[in-house]
């Protein structure tokens, strides 16, 4: 197997829709409504930037290929990719400072 993840997933959305489709279509229903709906007061670039840095904090490889063509449709320079990237990652290094700081407590308050 030459890649675990490939876009090429997203061709198995049919078996989905075909097995559970109620389920999955509320899910592309929902994905519609928020992520890509052009009449919210928040700009489609601006969403699409939003969904990539949390695709980026999250690690979710589909969501970062679909929000990055995204992105891009939305007219995302690279210079905004690029920083926004860097931002993500200070975001994720800081909620893994903030949970040191908790296994510091936890750990101070075991004195067992």
């Amino acid at each position: 197997m030459s890649n675990y993840q490939s876009s090429n997933d997203f061709k198995y959305l049919a078996s989905l829709l075909k097995y559970a489709p109620n389920e999955t279509q509320a899910f592309v229903h929902f994905d519609q409504q928020k992520i890509k709906r052009t009449d919210g007061v928040i700009p489609t670039k601006t969403r699409e930037l939003i969904a990539l840095a949390i695709a980026l904090t999250m690690q979710c490889a589909y969501c970062i290929d679909v929000h990055v063509k995204g992105a891009k449709r939305a007219g995302v320079s690279v210079d905004e990719l690029a920083e926004l990237i860097s931002i993500s990652a200070s975001v994720r290094a800081g909620a893994t400072m903030a949970h040191g700081l908790l296994a510091m407590r936890l750990f101070e308050q075991n004195n067992s």
